[in-house]
């Protein structure tokens, strides 16, 4: 394992010749992962205009239909996605509109906006995640106060509480009884509770996966001092090596969501079993480059390459280079 933390260097390739392709971020923020991801891509030959969706708009002047800054009315050859920027409702739902028009169009959008509307909306990742048959701790979301006493009337056992739209570990709480209960405006009157997982041998530790639909890219095992184990929240964590189990269940997840790349909470129960918590489809990686042998951002930006060349072909679009040059 490395002492100093640094990014290993790759060689540079030119397997994204030709290419221009869109990288959209939150609006306003000079973001870490998001110049890596830049740096990268650019590295393998591509031309990439950084943007965010704020700054995107429909437009029936263009033949296209969608206006994206830096590309002149035309269709960029693939779309990453790492933000779609906090707004109103009425701001989200258009900027999805416009990720799905981009589909749409033949546009390779990495995630789009499908995987991220199943993701960011925990109560459809864990509905997912039990229809497609991958453990996960037991769940009921519902609305109002009133449902949610109804189901923690006889409560024997505690409850995790977590904000539908959140992610860091922000917002979560435990509930052991129904009075504990919090009310509807501290909770948007929705009420998302899920078993809570204790710790075998009073060890509080979880699995943060980073994968993409070709490959398991990093993970490492979070140890905190109570059952928050998030790195925003104190925990501490150190690179670990994914076995057989963890690494199935990690790319099962991916295809529940149908996401492109994603960060995957995993826990192991008392009795062994291991269970998927959360999927998110815009992950960060900071803290786990910091105990990662791999250029986390080059893999990523290798694959989401790689899947923008395959598609492209897949519609009759010629190949800047050959698809195995970056297999």
């Amino acid at each position: 394992m490395r002492a100093s933390g640094e990014v290993p260097v790759h060689p540079v390739a030119s397997d994204g010749a030709g290419l221009h392709l869109a990288l959209l971020i939150e609006e306003g923020r000079g973001e870490w992962h998001a110049r890596r991801i830049v740096r990268s891509l650019e590295a393998m030959g591509a031309r990439v205009t950084v943007s965010s969706l704020p700054h995107c708009a429909f437009d029936t002047s263009l033949r296209s239909g969608i206006d994206i800054p830096g590309f002149d009315g035309a269709l960029p050859d693939g779309i990453f996605v790492r933000s779609i920027s906090a707004g109103t409702l009425e701001q989200i739902t258009f900027r999805l509109g416009l990720l799905h028009a981009l589909r749409e169009s033949g546009v390779r959008v990495w995630n789009d906006a499908r995987a991220i509307e199943r993701c960011v909306d925990k109560s459809q990742t864990t509905f997912l995640l039990h229809k497609n048959g991958v453990p996960t701790p037991r769940t009921r979301v519902c609305e109002t106060l009133d449902h949610a006493r109804e189901y923690t009337k006889d409560l024997n056992r505690p409850l995790v509480m977590k904000p539908l739209f959140g992610s860091q570990g922000k917002g979560i709480g435990m509930i052991a009884s129904q009075s504990e209960l919090p009310p509807p405006e501290s909770v948007d009157q929705m009420y998302y509770m899920q078993d809570y997982v204790a710790p075998k041998d009073g060890i509080f530790e979880d699995w943060r996966v980073l994968a993409t639909r070709h490959r398991v890219v990093a993970s490492m095992i979070r140890r905190g001092t109570n059952w928050v184990t998030n790195i925003h929240q104190g925990g501490k964590a150190r690179a670990h090596l994914p076995d057989a189990e963890m690494t199935e269940i990690a790319m099962a997840a991916m295809r529940a969501v149908d996401a492109d790349y994603a960060g995957i909470d995993l826990i192991r129960t008392a009795d062994g079993q291991l269970q998927v918590l959360e999927v998110n489809s815009n992950p960060a990686w900071r803290g786990l480059q910091s105990v990662a042998d791999i250029n986390i951002a080059w893999a990523i930006a290798e694959d989401f390459l790689r899947t923008v060349i395959a598609h492209r072909a897949s519609i009759g679009i010629g190949a800047p280079v050959a698809l195995a040059a970056v297999s």
